[in-house]
């Protein structure tokens, strides 16, 4: 583990970079995935055959091909920016999809008393899903949300290799390739180091299920 040890701060570099890099993603997520869960549901036919097509589109295509899309073929149209914005941008869209789905099933498990009684008072389809049934839906999301979000954690690790400089999985690729460490303690101290971040995550959502817990 001496690779580990004498490279510590290349780690914890990584550490933070890899979190900075998954709660952009991860916001920009959540909003894109209640986006088009609220599409999924909505009774206008045009929306919901948007919120369909996205989910079917990015959920079927391998993250590693969205990336490399993103990476290489956005620049090749004009489209220029960092290869971290680019990783942002294709972790945050692939994992729209896996919001969009868990959120889907909170909705569903709103009661059809609930909208009915929202629908009586007169409120909109729009205000009752913003007042009644997302705030449920989001109650009701949260264990396959946790998982979602453990999932984004591992699947930043993919970023690493299309360009983004300084995450955990670069920094381990750069000490076996540049300085010429063994891969397999430094693949343990990434490992480790991403234990780091899925842990606490999950850990923590586990708390906030516990306080926002529907009542059955």
């Amino acid at each position: 583990m001496d690779a580990v040890l004498d490279n510590l701060d290349v780690y914890v570099s990584g550490l933070f970079t890899t979190l900075r890099l998954c709660l952009w993603s991860g916001a920009i997520a959540l909003v894109a995935g209640t986006v088009m869960a609220s599409f999924r549901v909505s009774p206008v036919p045009v929306l919901r055959g948007v919120g369909t097509a996205w989910v079917t589109t990015l959920r079927n295509t391998p993250l590693t091909v969205i990336l490399f899309f993103i990476a290489f073929g956005l620049p090749e149209i004009g489209l220029r920016g960092s290869y971290s914005g680019f990783a942002i941008a294709g972790l945050s869209l692939y994992t729209s999809a896996f919001v969009c789905e868990a959120l889907r099933s909170g909705v569903n498990a709103v009661s059809a008393g609930q909208v009915e009684a929202a629908r009586s008072i007169g409120l909109t389809f729009s205000q009752a899903l913003r007042h009644v049934i997302l705030p449920q839906a989001f109650r009701s999301s949260i264990p396959p949300l946790v998982s979602v979000v453990i999932a984004m954690i591992k699947n930043s690790a993919v970023a690493g290799f299309f360009g983004v400089a300084g995450d955990l999985s670069a920094n381990g690729q750069s000490l076996t390739s540049a300085q010429g460490y063994a891969a397999l303690p430094v693949l343990t101290g990434v490992v480790i180091f991403f234990w780091f971040l899925t842990v606490p995550a999950g850990l923590l959502l586990a708390v906030v299920e516990r306080r926002v817990a529907v009542i059955r």
